[in-house]
């Protein structure tokens, strides 16, 4: 599964993919690295993982920014590693991952992509080790990054992770470039925009969202100001 690095600051990455047009997310540090979702089912984790592993060969944890198929169906390729999302992710990764499975497998039969419907129907189910419910700093070594409970938004558990030494955020689906951000059954709009607020008071100079190109702050601001008048 073909994908490609941006370098959006020193040791800082984000890997793209064609499919649903979604980027992962990878920061190195002295002694570890950290990567920002697995993708949607094994194979297309495996290739981030090789990818990941052409970079660094650091220790590696893992951050689920939210649960939705295409962030955490690929994790198994990356055990044996700690894996942290928020709690209520763990949660509904355990309760909802495999109706998510059938469900997405079935869209993409009828689509005509009968191997990515059969690589995500015999996907291994991996659910996270560890859960925050506001905030947490984690030591890299020579570079701390924080993950951040935006609140209610995308939905009610995301998480973005701060890095902020090189003044970068990856937002998950928090932000998307290439196409109006993702409402869903499961979405809070009129909370979205404090959620981006709390990334925009970081002053990022990049923000990684989970689908499309690294953005800069004033389009978060855009899509910001987009959402508020949905509401």
């Amino acid at each position: 599964m073909s994908g490609r690095w941006v370098e959006v600051a020193n040791g800082v990455y984000a890997r793209r993919y064609v499919e649903l047009d979604q980027t992962l997310g990878l920061v190195v540090g002295d002694t570890h690295c950290l990567v920002i979702d697995t993708g949607t089912d094994e194979v297309h984790g495996a290739s981030m993982a090789a990818a990941v592993r052409f970079v660094t060969p650091l220790p590696w944890t893992v951050v689920i920014t939210h649960a939705h198929f295409d962030h955490f169906f690929g994790t198994a390729a990356f055990l044996p590693a700690s894996v942290i999302s928020h709690e209520r992710c763990r949660s509904l990764i355990l309760a909802e991952g495999e109706r998510q499975r059938r469900v997405w497998s079935a869209k993409y039969r009828s689509d005509g992509k009968a191997e990515q419907a059969e690589r995500l129907a015999t996907a291994k189910l991996v659910a996270p080790t560890e859960v925050i419910t506001s905030s947490v700093l984690l030591d890299l070594g020579g570079r701390t990054v924080t993950l951040v409970h935006a609140g209610p938004a995308h939905t009610d558990h995301d998480v973005f992770v701060h890095v902020p030494d090189v003044d970068v955020v990856f937002a998950g689906d928090l932000v998307e470039q290439g196409a109006p951000p993702s409402v869903g059954p499961d979405s809070h709009v009129s909370d979205w925009p404090a959620a981006l607020d709390r990334i925009l008071d970081l002053r990022p100079t990049v923000v990684v969202p989970g689908h499309g190109d690294p953005v800069d702050a004033e389009f978060v601001r855009r899509q910001r100001n987009d959402l508020a008048r949905r509401r």
